[in-house]
């Protein structure tokens, strides 16, 4: 369990929430094993398989402290919540920002800000870590692009400019991640970024991990009551989740291309997992598919430090606390969107 936010949440598979006055109560095997007063309360997300008592529903929803419920994988199930808090009050107002494009353009830089951000770092580690093993000057000629980079998005005027300078900092990011690739190149060769379907290994596990990543997005977004189709920096499409791209581009390469890297670089996925079909399309067999959700599973485990909370919280709830910071941004509550900076 953990409190962030006023939000608090119920990470242990097997907790059942019930009501004690003016207090959730969490039990787990019918024994409790912790209590928070709901008025210190202003959302819970459960990620446990046996929910909660009517009680405590009825509770909250007079309170207007927001009740969301998700499998312990991390998929949104359902959402209850109480009048003076409704998802329509922050939709409408999501609605609004969405359709100004001085205000998208201010949340996109932020985002955008993270993205480059994290992608630099991604890339100063593999230099860090593995400098006999790289081709050091051609990395470090790509981080000061990527610090270029960062200085034109603060001074970007609009979306469409925005939109520019993320394209060539992926160009020159996507240019040099073959040098990430430690081992296996001939099978793990990366050239280019290709999708739809995929065309090499790498890129089919891009794709797969980037699925898992946008999943959480649109699962933390609904979860906090946003509007994940309707996003800033991706524009409208239908089907499409945009916010929850959005979300998720600040967090891809911390969250989906270094999980990626260490698949190949610790030998966790092997050559044996693909198969290429006659149209020249490579897939991920279903064991090598076990393989990688079991490791996604552990990773979301593994414990970070969240550099604007400065709380220590598993990487599993990164997507979640920065759909409530969106949505705080949103309501007014903060001055502006806080990007995850990971280093």
């Amino acid at each position: 369990m953990r409190k962030l936010l006023n939000t608090l949440y119920i990470t242990r598979e097997t907790a059942f929430l019930s009501l004690d006055g003016e207090n959730i109560v969490i039990k787990e095997d019918s024994e409790e094993i912790a209590r928070f007063p709901l008025h210190m309360l202003e959302g819970i997300v459960s990620f446990s398989y046996l929910g909660a008592s009517p009680a405590l529903m009825g509770k909250c929803a007079e309170m207007g402290i927001g009740l969301s419920f998700c499998s312990p994988y991390g998929k949104f199930l359902a959402r209850s919540e109480g009048k003076s808090r409704g998802n329509v009050l922050l939709r409408r107002e999501q609605y609004r920002i969405a359709d100004d494009p001085k205000w998208s353009a201010e949340i996109a830089r932020m985002m955008l800000t993270g993205k480059v951000y994290n992608t630099r770092w991604v890339v100063e580690r593999t230099k860090r870590d593995h400098a006999l093993r790289v081709d050091e000057s051609r990395l470090e000629s790509t981080v000061n692009e990527l610090k270029k980079s960062l200085t034109a998005i603060q001074t970007a005027e609009d979306l469409d400019s925005l939109r520019g300078i993320e394209g060539s900092a992926a160009s020159a990011y996507f240019g040099v991640f073959d040098q990430l690739i430690l081992r296996d190149k001939e099978t793990f060769c990366f050239k280019e970024r290709n999708r739809r379907p995929p065309k090499d290994p790498c890129n089919a596990l891009l794709s797969f991990v980037y699925m898992l990543l946008t999943s959480m997005c649109v699962n933390a977004a609904e979860s906090v009551g946003l509007d994940s189709y309707v996003g800033f920096l991706h524009c409208d499409r239908p089907g499409r989740t945009s916010l929850a791209l959005d979300l998720m581009e600040e967090l891809r390469p911390c969250m989906a291309d270094r999980f990626v890297l260490t698949l190949i670089n610790n030998k966790v996925i092997q050559p044996a997992d693909f198969t290429k079909s006659e149209n020249g399309a490579v897939s991920i067999t279903d064991s090598g598919r076990k393989r990688i959700l079991q490791a996604w599973q552990e990773r979301k485990q593994d414990v970070i430090t969240h550099p604007y909370l400065s709380e220590k919280l598993p990487w599993g709830l990164v997507p979640f606390i920065q759909a409530q910071l969106l949505s705080r941004f949103i309501r007014g509550d903060l001055d502006a969107y806080p990007p995850f900076l990971w280093k």
